[in-house]
């Protein structure tokens, strides 16, 4: 998303950092394109000011807090955002004990809304937009670190009972995030193996005894 603007000064540069100021963004990451040149006039009449038309590309995660901050004011949730910049991806940490409706049932809902602010945080504006695509995580309530928590624990349950039973175990149907945790944690299971069967929102995870092969 774009923001542009016109601001005026005694030059070019005094108009680009008066606009800058007054919008609260640094020069250095705005586009400008001059419209007029100052004019000194003659005898200190006739002058004026040079006219440029600043243009600001909004960071991806700055669109995202600004999505969520409105969404939670018009769901006059009361809730505060805290944002943490990892190696490839933002977190948005999302904290109030009224912010707990947006998780849903296993985390549903927050999945979804994490879905729609990456959307609307990487949305192009044309074809001269060449921003990186920005991943944008999102919790509430620490929700994902618990969650991952009880998948692993549920991966290390279940592989024991396929183990004691000899029966292979197909789990409820999870996000693609979720199976990945199911996956790495029976990986670290010596002769246990896991694969996920089931189309698009219907994916299972299916914990099994690792197949030995005779040499």
């Amino acid at each position: 998303m774009k923001k542009e603007f016109i601001a005026t000064g005694k030059t070019v540069d005094m108009a680009v950092a008066e606009g800058c100021a007054q919008m609260g963004i640094a020069p250095s990451s705005v586009k400008y394109t001059v419209l007029e040149e100052a004019k000194k006039g003659f005898l200190g009449m006739g002058a004026t000011p040079a006219k440029v038309k600043i243009t600001y590309t909004i960071p991806p995660v700055e669109t995202a807090t600004e999505f969520l901050k409105k969404l939670l004011e018009n769901m006059q949730l009361d809730a505060k955002l805290s944002v943490s910049d990892g190696d490839d991806e933002v977190r948005i940490s999302i904290s109030g004990e009224a912010a707990g409706v947006l998780i849903g049932h296993h985390g549903d809902t927050l999945d979804s809304l994490q879905y729609l602010t990456n959307l609307a945080a990487n949305k192009k504006d044309g074809q001269d937009d060449e921003r990186p695509y920005t991943r944008i995580v999102i919790d509430i309530e620490n929700y994902r670190s618990k969650r991952e928590e009880t998948l692993r624990n549920l991966a290390r349950r279940t592989a024991e009972r396929v183990r004691r039973t000899k029966r292979s175990v197909t789990l409820e149907p999870m996000s693609a995030q979720e199976r990945r945790i199911i996956h790495s944690e029976v990986q670290n299971i010596e002769g246990m193996t896991t694969f996920s069967v089931g189309q698009e929102n219907n994916r299972k995870v299916v914990v099994s005894l690792e197949k030995k092969t005779k040499a």
